[in-house]
């Protein structure tokens, strides 16, 4: 299914290794001689909710993440207690997979280590105590509960008794996308640019951000917010969104920054750890018609291709999508609950059957300009 969209994903490597969060002093639980944190608590539930999806500041969503942070912690005592070991081929084995997600999901090594400003062997020396504390609970976890079987009648027999309280899960979906930009002529460019500058002087020269945000930005989910997208992690925004808004200081605006959305004037807002929370304003240079025409039919071809042919939707999407995070892993996105997807978005992906490939739909935002298949 095709079509153009944001998603937000994110991906977390561990419990926080490469996360200098702000430490709170309160403590929230003790698990045998370790302690939780409530900044601990915050971060790993703003995460979760950007996985998974979930309000991150419920209170029962928070509580639902302490007692998975202390059911680890407390697998993890079970397997020191019960000299559970972990060998140095299982995690050398395990860091490749972590190591070449992350370069999925960056492109490269070298964007790798420039988004978190690290060499390759730092961020493995930084990883390798997580993914053996990982490892140990896992295996403990399969030592303590992997014989635990259970039959359909006694699954038939718990949903009848309990159905009216388990509520409903929220439906996920997998998506991959390929990705195509419309080309820009200098002329327009420019326009765009001339019109992103006179804004950022307005600012400058005291005229209100949101404001103009609201009237301007020609992102229009945050727009309505006064530009404000709310926090992300590093690694879920553009590259050069992101490089820039990671180098402000809180209330700091940039200068003008172009990445393939368009130009922004980014001010950043708040910052926790590797998250930051800013609001922007986007300004895209206005295609021609005559080039949104050939390139819609260009990816209508595509996929009309796929399906008379039954192709592979990888290989086409290493051949022709754009967008450098995915197309080497054949565009695969991730899996995401439905209902937390843009409405654009949502509303296509409601519309086809798994495996299916949709028509070609463009979705704007901050976060990604895509064109999707599930």
């Amino acid at each position: 299914m095709f079509k153009k969209a944001f998603l937000v994903f994110c991906f977390l490597m561990g419990s926080g290794t490469l996360y200098s969060q702000e430490i709170a002093e309160r403590i929230v639980a003790i698990v045998d001689n370790d302690i939780i944190l409530e900044s601990e608590v915050t971060l790993r539930a703003t995460m979760e909710a950007q996985r998974n999806g979930g309000n991150a500041e419920d209170a029962e969503f928070k509580a639902r993440v302490l007692n998975i942070m202390i059911e680890e912690k407390l697998l993890y005592a079970y397997a020191l207690l019960d000299s559970i070991m972990v060998t140095k081929p299982e995690i050398d084995q395990y860091m490749t997979y972590q190591v070449q997600q992350l370069i999925r999901q960056f492109g490269s090594e070298e964007a790798v280590e420039k988004t978190y400003n690290k060499s390759m062997a730092q961020i493995k020396k930084e990883l390798e105590p997580e993914i053996e504390k990982n490892l140990l609970m896992k295996k403990a976890q399969d030592k303590k509960f992997g014989t635990v079987e259970v039959s359909r009648r006694e699954v038939e027999e718990f949903f009848n008794k309990y159905r009216d309280s388990l509520g409903v899960t929220p439906e996920k979906v997998k998506i991959s996308h390929i990705f195509r930009s419309p080309t820009k002529s200098a002329r327009i460019m420019k326009i765009a640019y001339d019109l992103t500058a006179l804004l950022l002087d307005s600012i400058k020269n005291g005229a209100d951000f949101a404001q103009l945000a609201i009237r301007h930005s020609d992102d229009p989910g945050s727009a309505v917010n006064g530009g404000d997208i709310g926090f992300a992690a590093r690694g879920t925004l553009f590259p050069e969104y992101e490089s820039a808004a990671f180098a402000l200081r809180e209330g700091e605006i940039s200068g003008i920054i172009e990445s393939q959305a368009g130009y922004h004037i980014i001010q950043l807002l708040d910052r926790r750890g590797e998250q930051i929370k800013t609001r922007h304003i986007l300004i895209k240079a206005k295609p021609d018609e005559q080039i949104d025409y050939e390139l819609i039919n260009f990816l209508t071809d595509l996929r009309d291709t796929l399906v008379r042919q039954n192709g592979d939707f990888k290989l086409f999407a290493k051949k022709y999508s754009q967008d450098v995070r995915t197309n080497n892993s054949g565009g695969v996105l991730g899996t995401y609950f439905i209902d937390k997807l843009d409405a654009a978005l949502k509303e296509t992906v409601a519309k086809i059957k798994e495996g299916e490939i949709s028509f070609p739909k463009e979705l704007i935002t901050v976060r990604m300009i895509m064109v999707i298949t599930s």
